[in-house]
């Protein structure tokens, strides 16, 4: 029998928090959402399957809302360190396993790293490396982070990889990438073999450290 869908609480509606909720509604997630701006309320709660507008400071508000109950919440208050900090250590004292928090310095981010939290996220630092890869990059397309320096990215291939198998380009030994599919047109061609030969127009999507992207001619 297939378990319940995750709940996912997102507590912070500015505009990383709320991209972050309607994604997340989009793909068919439950959301409790909540902020204390009525208007970003309002906006949200269109797309989520609750929205509060209450001071998440405030654990009686917490609990009220339910949000505590969500499998996974992410934290996503702005500039205010003292609040965002406060939030992840009442979820979890009210025993939230796994919270997501948004960073808003390096500094506030080693704090949350020693408090516990399951995963740190510093906007602004993730996409100016991923700007920087773009323009670095010849034919960088998009990047889901893994694990610091590791990720999966989507690239186009180099001219000098067109009309070439796999096996003869040997991103693996050349550059540490591992090759998981290559998107052609509309079909995709999952853990492809060294025979595959590489034509104009598909994208590759890789594994591997995101700076041995730059060494790619």
């Amino acid at each position: 029998m297939k378990g319940r869908e995750k709940i996912y609480g997102v507590v912070g509606l500015g505009k990383f928090g709320f991209h972050v909720a309607r994604r997340l509604a989009e793909g068919g997630a439950e959301i409790i959402a909540c902020d204390i701006d009525q208007e970003r309320v309002r906006l949200i709660s269109d797309y989520v399957t609750k929205a509060y507008t209450l001071d998440a400071t405030e654990e009686r508000a917490l609990k009220e809302s339910g949000i505590y109950t969500s499998d996974v919440v992410i934290v996503s208050i702005g500039e205010n360190i003292e609040a965002n900090t406060l939030v992840v250590m009442q979820l979890m004292d009210l025993g939230v396993r796994e919270i997501i928090a948004k960073a808003v310095n390096e500094l506030h981010g080693k704090l949350l790293q020693k408090l516990g939290v399951s995963r740190i996220i510093h906007p602004e630092r993730d996409m100016a490396e991923r700007l920087a890869h773009s323009l670095l990059v010849g034919g960088f397309l998009e990047e889901i982070s893994l694990a610091p320096g590791y990720g999966i990215y989507e690239i186009k291939p180099s001219s000098r990889m067109l009309d070439k198998s796999l096996k003869d380009i040997d991103l693996r030994k050349r550059y540490g990438l591992t090759v998981l599919l290559i998107k052609r047109g509309e079909n995709m061609i999952i853990n492809p073999s060294g025979n595959e030969v590489i034509l104009e127009g598909d994208i590759l999507v890789v594994l591997g450290k995101g700076e041995n992207l730059l060494k790619i001619d």
